[in-house]
């Protein structure tokens, strides 16, 4: 059995109707720019009102259309949040450019 540590789902449009479509349920999400540079990895946690759909609702209001996503439904949303981040950060030498603005504590990952 192989883990998969990156999330490699296809990439979504950040439009109204796309976001309409998630479920209500926690998780991690990506938010790239129309070339697929990722922005932010972000988590939808139990503040959330309605998980996923909720955070990107709030990205789109934010960072407005041309911009697309991913999502991963999880239950242990905050683990796989740092866990993208710590893998991002090994492919790419650096947190993606929303995250490092604020930076959480975290470990290092070699997941080579």
């Amino acid at each position: 059995m192989s883990i998969r540590l990156r999330l490699d789902k296809p990439w979504r449009p950040l439009a109204a109707d796309e976001i309409a479509r998630l479920p209500g349920q926690l998780g991690v999400y990506q938010v790239a720019d129309a070339a697929g540079a990722v922005l932010y990895i972000g988590q939808a946690g139990a503040r959330a009102p309605f998980g996923l759909r909720s955070e990107l609702q709030r990205e789109l209001a934010e960072r407005g259309p041309s911009h697309q996503f991913r999502v991963e439904v999880n239950q242990q949303y905050r683990t796989r949040w740092f866990e993208l981040l710590m893998v991002h950060k090994a492919d790419h030498g650096s947190l993606p450019l929303d995250n490092a603005k604020n930076p959480p504590p975290l470990g290092r990952l070699s997941p080579n």
